[in-house]
């Protein structure tokens, strides 16, 4: 390796690094929280989430009855979404989306997330999911808000996009920085280093050394920690890539890896949002036989239903499930599509087994959310959000000692030449 593609690779990871150190410390640390998502939302929340039955033999009323009641009650909005699963003693949340126009655009309703007691559809609470002028109710929320957009919208999804990609490229920069630099031709005569591979030497980069304090103590922290979590990092940096900046990870993944066409974003938009003629009580028969007969054709087990959607844009139903092929324990990921008119069949996706690109997806999506392993991968999420934040002070913590360092050399170069002129004038 030639001198100076090192020192490029140290100013890259230098400047990717101080670009990005607030906002990875801000992650890490919302992270950490958001490992815990539903259980703090909950707890804090229990008026919203739980839902006590009035009798032992009580039983919850029909989702789609619920969402009459739910439609009844907000007439301004769309309940376009049907949870189909229930847990004993919680609510049922629906989401509301706003009334198309005659423009193609929606509307906002005021509220978006809507707690339904399943026993009597009664009305128990409502949200605008993330608005923190709404209290402790929506704290959990606006944390995951600050999370992945500084809370501010879109255009700041995009930049934490943009970062999560530089993020990417730094997890290669920082890890080529750790293998030890090339040894000179004579340094087979300095007795320390004599006899020692190149595995050895790189083997330093992933212990703290014993009886350092301070800097060294900063130093060997932030280059162990990431090499021993490495590969989680790089995980959580290209997952957020797929979340905030479709637009590059798409076309990355389909030029590397094979992925299903998704019916619902190939279908024609339907202007003014026309209802469908397929009512919700024969779409979800129609889903259920579609879902059946697909599950017969590629070999797995239906294990519960998730919901029924209906896209008034593209006029297509969605009837998911959790499936065998499913990753993630906490929402089904296996889809059929089919035509809100006509009932037809206008395709299905397939969390894994169907197209690789779409499996490395489910599993990325999966570990970023914490959504398997159950309660030792939540506790290890907690911890790699908190080590995010603390790769991202020690980061600045090492620039700004070497930045010390070279501003004290610089002037001691300084001095000594005004010495040498003082010195030459005398």
């Amino acid at each position: 390796m030639k001198p100076h593609f090192r020192q490029n690779l140290v100013l890259i990871h230098r400047w990717l690094g101080l670009t990005m150190a607030g906002f990875l410390l801000l992650a890490g640390c919302t992270g950490a929280v958001l490992a815990w998502n539903e259980e703090l939302d909950h707890w804090l929340n229990p008026e919203l989430f739980y839902s006590k039955a009035p009798t032992a033999a009580a039983r919850p009323l029909d989702p789609l009855l619920l969402r009459q009641h739910v439609a009844q009650a907000f007439p301004d909005a769309q309940a376009n979404t049907v949870p189909l699963a229930q847990e004993a003693g919680r609510s049922v949340i629906f989401w509301l989306s706003g009334r198309m126009q005659a423009d193609g655009t929606l509307s906002e309703p005021a509220n978006d997330q809507i707690f339904v007691d399943p026993y009597s559809g009664r009305i128990q609470g409502a949200r605008h999911w993330g608005d923190i002028s709404q209290g402790k109710q929506n704290l959990i929320p606006f944390i995951y808000r600050l999370h992945y957009s500084l809370a501010l919208g879109d255009w700041a999804g995009t930049v934490f996009g943009i970062i999560a990609l530089l993020w990417t490229v730094d997890c290669f920069a920082g890890a080529w920085l750790t293998f030890p630099a090339p040894q000179r031709k004579n340094v087979a005569a300095l007795p320390t280093k004599a006899g020692k591979s190149w595995r050895q030497r790189w083997a330093v980069s992933w212990k703290i050394r014993r009886g350092g304090g301070g800097y060294k103590l900063i130093f060997d922290w932030h280059r162990a920690a990431s090499l021993w979590l490495w590969a989680m990092l790089l995980v959580l940096a290209w997952s957020s890539v797929s979340f905030n900046l479709p637009a590059v990870y798409k076309p990355v993944m389909q030029a590397l890896f094979a992925s299903q066409p998704e019916p619902g974003l190939q279908a024609a938009v339907r202007p003014g949002g026309q209802a469908p003629k397929l009512g919700w009580d024969a779409a979800r028969t129609r889903g259920r036989a579609l879902m059946t007969a697909l599950a017969a054709r590629k070999g797995f087990v239906i294990l519960e239903e998730d919901d029924l959607s209906y896209d008034a844009r593209s006029g297509l139903y969605s009837f998911s499930t959790r499936s065998s092929l499913d990753v993630s324990r906490r929402w089904g990921s296996t889809l059929v599509y089919f035509d809100g008119n006509s009932g037809a069949e206008r395709g299905a996706w397939l969390p894994t087994t169907e197209a690789s690109g779409d499996t490395i997806r489910s599993w990325l999506t999966s570990l970023h959310m914490a959504a398997i392993g159950g309660l030792p991968y939540k506790l290890f999420i907690m911890l790699l959000g908190l080590v995010v934040g603390s790769l991202s002070v020690t980061g600045v913590a090492i620039w700004w000692r070497k930045r010390r360092g070279r501003q004290s050399q610089a002037r001691a170069r300084q001095q000594q030449s005004l010495t040498l002129q003082d010195a030459e004038q005398g």
